[in-house]
């Protein structure tokens, strides 16, 4: 379900563009809004969530999926956690779906799906696994990267129940926001993949922005 936001980017309290191939990581507070900007479109943000006071409770696909028996995330879709706790809450979406099975891309996968000399171009497993080894102070490690969200991604499922990579849905400009329904530490990768056709093999950057709760 698609639904703009009332918030003016005026009005955040932070900016910042994460280009492709790079990563941000940063925790949010309870109640601030995050919007996810897809800038020049057919980009994919795959996105990590972790309660903050408790990095082990992590974003689960499996409970996600199955609560609101949706494979696909839009607006309305609160985002669960290995224990069930509600991490945050997607209130804006200008694009309608995002994907949460086909997972991030990593050196095993690129070698998979495409070819063996492909194992050594940048994936965003590469980018998590920095963004975790130069945040120490988080309290992340590589055993606590999961399941993520491919915002933006168009990964539609089969009759047969197999997934495919098609074009993206989204374009220049369109945005997903979400409400913190507690501390959690956020972790994106602007995903740098050169090989998949539905970013005309050109990755391109990403913007986050967020406001507090006493502008809601």
């Amino acid at each position: 379900m698609k639904r703009a936001s009332d918030l003016l980017p005026g009005e955040a309290v932070f900016r910042h563009v994460i280009n492709a191939g790079d990563y941000w990581i940063d925790t949010l507070r309870e109640g601030q809004r995050l919007r996810i900007v897809d800038v020049e479109g057919n980009q994919a943000a795959d996105t990590l969530f972790f309660n903050a006071a408790d990095v082990a409770d992590r974003y689960s696909a499996v409970d996600t999926i199955r609560e609101q028996g949706n494979v696909y995330l839009s607006c309305g879709t609160p985002l669960l956690s290995t224990s069930g706790n509600v991490l945050a809450e997607i209130v804006a979406d200008t694009v309608g779906r995002h994907d949460t099975l086909g997972g991030a891309c990593s050196s095993e996968s690129n070698t998979v799906r495409y070819d063996l000399e492909k194992r050594t171009m940048h994936a965003c497993r590469d980018s998590y696994l920095l963004a975790v080894g130069q945040h120490e102070s988080l309290g992340l490690s590589k055993r606590d990267l999961t399941h993520n969200i491919n915002f933006f991604m168009n990964v539609p499922v089969t009759p047969a129940g197999g997934l495919t990579f098609a074009d993206g849905l989204s374009g220049p400009g369109e945005y997903v926001e979400l409400r913190a329904a507690m501390n959690v530490i956020v972790l994106i990768s602007n995903c740098p993949q050169l090989n998949n056709p539905c970013n005309a093999y050109n990755p391109t950057p990403l913007e986050v922005l967020i406001w507090d709760t006493d502008v809601l």
